[in-house]
């Protein structure tokens, strides 16, 4: 397949006066959510945007307004939005497309909107999709048609310059475990290409196609963490059943010997906070490393019992034997 020689998408070029209003109404509890969460320094809203009956979708209204907004989106962080919204109800199927057309409108479009972009795309879908959809129906093109209220209708089809997403996503799913996927450099290479082809990421089907590879990798990701838990979780028990109280867990920034029954409550809060969060930051690297302690702590417990094994054979063996 050719790579889309259209320009850089835009939902709505010109979008009237009351669609920007009713954008703006709908991203002001966000916003100023938003603003309370992460305690944001900004000039307060020269307009009443939050009275429905107040705003007049004038144009220097929603100039000034918009300006307002233009404040807030300097200021946050993509990852700030990512925790935002992945943990606040007012992120329902309306807002996040709202939030999605406040950014694809924008004439000039910087690194940060398109991360957010691309977040944004990513949850819009995630939370439009069924809950028990398989794999094998993430395809392109059904990932067009629920993207389709923001994105407008699309073909589904793969620019050649991403064609190196699915040998990513092949290598991600061949992962057994959270460390082999941290450390295979399968999201690197995916936000990769979107850094060096930056230009292109607004195509429609550059969006659509990241948009899947996005929500494959966070399905394999949480398959695996739930995996590591599991594991550390199973590992744990059998410790205990062998007499076992703590374990050596330095490797993990924890103490040498770490009770048993603390890493056990550390897990359980681990379940909830990476649930709204994926990454390679330091407490995923913790997590791969306590799988490491605990898998550790096991195997030398067997390797103890086959000396200890071994060497009460050689007694037994040497006891027989005349002088």
């Amino acid at each position: 397949m050719t790579a889309s020689t259209e320009p850089p998408f835009q939902p709505s070029p010109e979008p009237s006066l009351e669609d920007q209003g009713a954008t703006l109404r709908a991203l002001s509890p966000i916003y100023s959510a938003l603003v309370r969460e992460f305690v944001i320094e900004v000039t307060p809203c020269p307009i009443d945007i939050n009275d429905g009956e107040g705003f007049s979708a004038s144009p220097e209204s929603v100039e000034h307004a918009a300006a307002w907004f233009e404040q807030i989106d300097a200021k946050i962080q993509v990852h700030q939005l990512r925790q935002f919204l992945q943990t606040t109800p007012l992120a329902n199927e309306a807002a996040l497309r709202h939030l999605l057309l406040h950014h694809l409108q924008k004439t000039a479009k910087s690194a940060s909107d398109r991360d957010k972009t691309d977040f944004l795309l990513v949850q819009y879908f995630s939370l439009c999709a069924p809950s028990g959809l398989d794999d094998a129906d993430v395809d392109l093109d059904y990932v067009a048609q629920v993207l389709e209220p923001v994105l407008g209708p699309q073909p589904p089809e793969l620019p050649s310059w991403l064609s190196f997403l699915e040998t990513i996503m092949q290598s991600a799913a061949r992962c057994s475990r959270l460390s082999e996927l941290l450390h295979s450099g399968v999201l690197e290479q995916g936000r990769k290409l979107k850094t060096q082809n930056a230009a292109r990421y607004f195509e429609p089907a550059a969006m659509v196609a990241f948009a899947r590879f996005s929500f494959m990798i966070r399905r394999i990701f949480f398959r695996l963490m739930q995996g590591d838990l599991n594991a550390i979780h199973d590992g744990l028990r059998e410790l205990e059943r062998r007499g076992v109280s703590s374990i050596d867990c330095r490797r993990a920034q924890f103490s040498a010997e770490e009770p048993i029954a603390r890493l056990r409550m550390i897990c359980q809060s681990w379940k909830v906070m990476f649930h709204a969060e994926y990454s390679s930051g330091q407490p995923l690297r913790m997590l791969v490393d306590l799988r490491a302690a605990v898998d550790d702590a096991l195997q030398n417990g067997e390797r103890k019992n086959l000396l200890a094994n071994a060497a009460a054979a050689s007694a037994n063996s040497g006891g027989g034997t005349p002088e």
